[in-house]
């Protein structure tokens, strides 16, 4: 029923965005069940309808922030070839549009639930989009080693952001990231040089 799937849209809005409003201020590990009901004006049984505990509605936040940043990717420039470091500067942009979100995501209180699964999220994203320029190169980089460095590189630099109350802002950002990371990936994806050939001789 149309009104039935509203009500139920909305309630697990409320029990989100309650979620993400309690982890600066109580910590993650530190937040109950009835913390996000008393917050979210939920009762217990509909939020146990649709979720087992508060990482099962963690991780279907998770679920929709994926969708989202998806797709922003799928809006880089249709047709041309966006450049290797291009996504980082969606998650900045997206970061900075859902303040809010990443703070609880990112910041010191987000806990290590939050932290592992958005490395995760944006660990797939990032070898979705390389894997195709490191095959085009004809590059021996593996992408799951070139996701994970990068990854890293830009979730390091996205809690230091968070940290500086998301100072300068996205563009700026997303520019001293291409200028630290594209070197690096630039050359890696130079195929192998062909091994010498053997020496003539003693």
């Amino acid at each position: 029923m149309p009104g039935q799937d509203r009500r139920i849209r909305r309630s697990q809005r409320l029990l989100r965005e309650a979620l993400v409003a309690l982890i600066p201020e109580k910590g993650y590990d530190r937040i109950t069940v009835q913390d996000i009901l008393d917050r979210a004006d939920v009762g217990r049984s509909t939020f146990y309808t649709h979720y087992r505990d508060k990482d099962d509605l963690l991780l279907a936040g998770f679920d929709d922030l994926r969708a989202d940043l998806q797709r922003d990717l799928d809006a880089l420039k249709p047709g041309v070839p966006p450049h290797p470091t291009s996504p980082t500067g969606v998650i900045f942009a997206h970061a900075y549009r859902h303040r809010d979100l990443y703070l609880a995501l990112c910041g010191r209180r987000g806990g290590t639930v939050a932290q592992r699964h958005l490395h995760g999220l944006v660990s797939g994203l990032l070898r979705d989009h390389l894997r195709p320029h490191i095959e085009a190169a004809g590059s021996d980089l593996p992408v799951d080693i070139a996701a994970a460095f990068y990854t890293s590189a830009a979730l390091g630099l996205l809690t230091w952001w968070v940290d500086q109350d998301f100072r300068p802002g996205p563009a700026a950002l997303a520019g001293v990231y291409q200028r630290l990371a594209a070197p690096g990936l630039l050359t890696a994806l130079i195929p192998p040089a062909s091994e010498p050939p053997p020496a003539v001789g003693g």
